[in-house]
């Protein structure tokens, strides 16, 4: 499996993320600069957090537009895996590949802490390492990651379980205590905790290397049934 960190101007994840797939599960992945139009060697494509294009405008709106989007839009649309973190998050919603938008904190704050997220779906491939209900600690460093949508929107989310992630103790506002949403098909997500700077006891907590390995699991899953298929055609 081959993973694409997409790095933009402003981009401050893009190493953390990069860390926890080389030398936390052992995956392969390479930087990809914004400005490149080919994706079609990757499995799973990752967009980092941090202030793309110092977050003018509103955050992800200017990326929103980086060439390298319409690839990655590309990629969603075959069903490869897609994950934006934070300001990655923020970018998957301003190119609709996810509903809804983000505004400023409730608190007008900018927010950097360990939070309780609860997993509302273990059914995606971004989460099969978890139990479902379970509490896990990620975490959060934001000024805009109050997630909102309207009532219909919401209503589609909860009725199609693309809730991922709810907030315990919500920090930031966001409607429904929402912490991460997927699209219906499952395979992109986007979640404003970092769950690459979960990856180690060191770091506070490791309950974000678990998203990491259950995008492995999900792959090699896949690759077999495909083997299996195959095998049963000749």
């Amino acid at each position: 499996m081959k993973f694409a960190v997409v790095v933009f101007p402003g981009s401050n994840c893009d190493i953390d993320c990069y860390h926890a797939i080389e030398d936390v599960i052992d995956g392969e992945v390479d930087y990809i600069w914004h400005q490149q139009v080919d994706l079609s060697g990757y499995d799973c494509i990752v967009l980092p957090g941090g202030f793309s294009y110092g977050d003018y405008l509103r955050s992800g709106a200017i990326a929103r537009f980086a060439p390298i989007m319409k690839h990655v839009e590309k990629a969603a649309a075959e069903g490869k895996l897609v994950i934006g973190i934070c300001n990655g998050f923020q970018i998957l919603l301003e190119a609709g590949l996810l509903p809804g938008a983000m505004k400023k904190n409730e608190n007008l704050q900018f927010i950097c802490s360990i939070e309780t997220i609860t997993v509302e779906n273990n059914q995606t491939p971004f989460t099969l390492e978890y139990h479902l209900g379970e509490e896990i600690k990620i975490p959060i460093a934001h000024g805009e990651g109050n997630y909102y949508c309207d009532q219909q929107t919401l209503k589609e989310l909860q009725e199609n379980n693309q809730i991922v992630f709810r907030y315990k103790d919500n920090p930031n506002g966001s409607i429904d205590d929402i912490a991460g949403i997927c699209n219906k098909q499952g395979n992109v997500l986007g979640m404003m905790p970092h769950p690459e700077r979960a990856v180690s006891k060191l770091l506070g907590s490791e309950d974000g290397k678990r998203l990491f390995q259950s995008i492995l699991s999900y792959w090699r899953e896949k690759k077999s049934e495909s083997r299996t298929y195959s095998s049963a055609s000749i």
